[in-house]
């Protein structure tokens, strides 16, 4: 069967490095509506530039560390190719921000409230979250069970960091 094996598992490395990112860029994003929610309750664009420039934020630190690893690690100086490929690798982090970014818009531009739009963004992070647990799913060949067990180990988080919005707004 054509993906099975050690070849197809090799090939799902760079997809699993950038459901990594995909992960980790929601969570971040969740947290940042947490904190924009509370800073800015009525304030679609502010909460939108903070998920944005957090997002932009953490994708540096992470290029910028990666490079170094990967400076150490392969005893050289870091190639602008290399830099480059790191980058695109560590992108998933700003993608993260695209669903919940464009729900924000909708409060941006009035066409729902700012708590709507916060709402929507949560919804669709936590979509992606468990679309990125079934993917882990896939990859692994998880049974349905497991495949369940990951998808709520991953909307769990996120349901975690909605019950830190209510908590914390109320």
């Amino acid at each position: 069967m054509a993906g099975s094996g050690r070849a197809g598992r090799l090939g799902a490395a760079p997809l699993g490095e950038r459901l990594a990112g995909f992960v980790y860029g929601t969570i971040v994003v969740l947290s940042v509506l947490v904190a924009g929610a509370r800073a800015f309750p009525e304030d679609a664009t502010s909460v939108l530039v903070m998920v944005l420039v957090t997002s932009g934020v953490f994708w540096l630190a992470h290029v910028y560390a990666d490079a170094l690893s990967h400076s150490v690690v392969h005893d050289e100086r870091l190639s602008l190719a290399a830099l480059r490929r790191i980058a695109r690798r560590e992108s998933a982090l700003l993608e993260a921000a695209v669903p919940p970014a464009a729900a924000l818009l909708l409060g941006v531009f009035d066409v729902v409230s700012t708590g709507t739009a916060g709402w929507i963004a949560f919804g669709l992070g936590l979509v992606v979250l468990a679309v990125a647990g079934v993917l882990f799913s896939r990859f692994e060949r998880l049974g349905p069970a497991a495949t369940l067990g990951v998808v709520a180990a991953n909307v769990g988080l996120g349901l975690l960091l909605v019950a830190l919005k209510v908590l914390v707004a109320h």
